[in-house]
Order: C-alpha cells, then structure tokens, then sequence
C-alpha cells in the first residue's frame, strides 16, 4: 500500500467517524423561546398545558403556543394542513431554540412526509416528546440530529415525585447538565456492557416506521422501547416484527422501558413480558435492562436519542451515563 493510499483510508474512516456522531442542538440558556405544539392528539382543554407554561416560564425561558395547538378535529389537534402548518413555522423559525410536542395519542405519522427539514438540518433545535413522536425522533435520527424522548406539555399536569424527577431530567438534557441514571436491576436482566447510540421509542410505532424512510438501523447501537395498551400477544408480535427486519441482529444492548396497562386476553399469553423478550432475543448477545423508567408513567426520565451512552446492567444496579 502506498502512503497515498494509506493516508485515503485514514481519511475516509475518519470520515465515517465523524458522521457516526449526530449533530448536537444548542444547549437552551436563560432568554431563550420554546414552542408548543401539536403534531398529534386533539388537546382536551387550554389548561392542560397551564402547568408545563408555568414551570418553562420559571426556567427562564420565554413560551410560545402554535396557532392551531388547540385546534379540534375530532381526533386530531386540527387538520393535517394545520399541524403541518404549526410544526412547519416553529422548524424554520430562527427564534424558537426547542420545541416541545403538546402530547401524543396519535397523527405524527400522517405529516411526516410533508415536513421540510432543510432549514432545520443547517440549524438544529431540541424536538422534544414520546410515544407517537417516535415517529420523529426516528425520522430525525435519519437526519444526523440528536433528539428528546421526554415528557410532552399534557405531561406536566400532575405533582408527585415521579414528576418532579421526570421535570428535572428534561431540564438538566436542555440545559446541558451531566445526564445519568443509577437504577436498581431486575433480577431478568442479562448483565453487561455496551457503548452506543440510544435509539427507539414506543413499540407500535418502531413497528409500524419498519419499511419506510423513517425506519431506524440498529446497527451497534442501544434499542430502548417502550408501550402502553397492548395485549401480550401484541407486543409479541411486534418484537418478532422487528426481529424479521433484522432490529438485533448487530444491536448493542436493549433498554425495556414502560410496558404500561397491559391488557388482559381472554386466553392466557402463558408468559410474562419479561419471558417474553428474553425468549425473543434468547440467540443474540448483548445486555439487557429492563424496567427502566421512561414511557408513559409519571418518571418518564429524558433520554437523548442519538447521542452515545455507555450501558452497564449489573446484577444488583445498572448504569446508564451519557456522553457529555
């Protein structure tokens, strides 16, 4: 190999090195401007974001509603035309530094085709909710831009401890702060470490991006999903879904997060959730947590989608710090 050839290889992986590393949104600081909007679920009433206004407020920062966030069509916040129209506005908007998703339920994916990203990619900001905007935290992940699963605007609403943890850990991600989580271990987890991109989100959702644009590649990276409402033979279904896409194939490690309100069939599954997922996943080699609290409960602790994280499930604690 000459030194020429030589030297092209060096480049060409650092290269590849620096585009395996998501751009990073500007942290928020004091006087910055955050947006509320609604890409999904119609919003009950004005007061159920009172809550999250109020404490965004006591941050600092300066709150901003989409035009039609309270818009009612039925299921939805408004018309397609009209959630497009909000989330569009808040996306090019200089001003705005982060955008907060009002709530979920369901709709994301119905306008995620007639976003337009371009003024985003050269000047990114925080996207910031869970449950149905897997839908953009995975699309955006395709984009090279990091984002926010956490707690959405509806998510404020009630006060307990759990919240108040919630609340925190979206604080310390947006302001910049040291993010890691020491929880206790399931005695189901598979121990071990692994170090990768977090990447995934509600179940349904993962499931049903299989085959389009929006569609994640796991490859050495650290899957984390989560759901709510689902039957056993559901959840299932789905996970034997991805794993025919080839979802663990070279996957890192797995983070089972809230699998909320199970529902129960008439016809017993025969397994737990927890037998479930390690049968599933019985022939592959990597870690695996479960019980980590994010998803649709009130400790829906916020993880930075696409940034690395080092995982280390233990048999009494596990571990999981991301890169500063």
């Amino acid at each position: 190999m000459t030194k020429t050839e030589a030297n092209t290889l060096i480049s060409s992986a650092s290269f590849e090195a620096k585009e395996n590393v998501l751009m990073r949104p500007p942290y928020l600081k004091t006087g910055d401007t955050i947006a509320i909007v609604a890409t999904a679920g119609v919003l009950k009433n004005k007061k159920s974001i009172e809550k999250a206004i109020q404490i965004l407020e006591e941050w600092g920062l300066h709150v901003v509603l989409g035009k039609h966030v309270f818009a009612d069509n039925f299921h939805f916040a408004g018309t397609d035309e009209e959630r497009i129209q909000d989330f569009q506005l808040a996306l090019d908007d200089g001003s705005i530094k982060a955008i907060l998703m009002a709530r979920g339920g369901y709709g994301t994916g119905r306008i995620i085709d007639h976003i337009n990203f371009e003024k985003f990619k050269e000047h990114p900001k925080w996207i910031i909710g869970y449950s149905d905007i897997t839908v953009l935290h995975s699309h955006i992940h395709n984009l090279g831009i990091e984002t926010i699963h956490g707690m959405m605007a509806t998510s404020f609403s009630t006060e307990n401890d759990d919240k108040t943890a919630a609340i925190a850990s979206l604080k310390a991600v947006l302001f910049g702060d040291h993010l890691q989580f020491n929880i206790p271990s399931s005695s189901y987890n598979i121990p071990g470490t692994a170090k990768g991109q977090i990447v995934g989100g509600n179940l349904s959702l993962l499931q049903n991006l299989t085959g389009t644009s929006s569609s994640i590649d796991p490859t050495n990276k650290i899957l984390f999903i989560e759901d709510i409402g689902e039957y056993l033979y559901h959840i299932d279904r789905m996970l034997y879904g991805l794993k025919r896409n080839g979802y663990f194939e070279n996957c890192k490690g797995l983070i089972i997060g809230y699998f909320s309100n199970i529902r129960e069939n008439s016809t017993p599954f025969g397994m737990t959730l927890e037998e479930l997922v390690l049968s599933i996943t019985k022939e592959y080699d990597f870690p695996i947590l479960f019980g980590f609290p994010a998803g649709h409960e009130d400790k829906n602790l916020a993880l930075i989608m696409g940034r690395e994280v080092k995982m280390k499930v233990g048999k009494k604690n596990s571990t999981i710090k991301f890169k500063d």
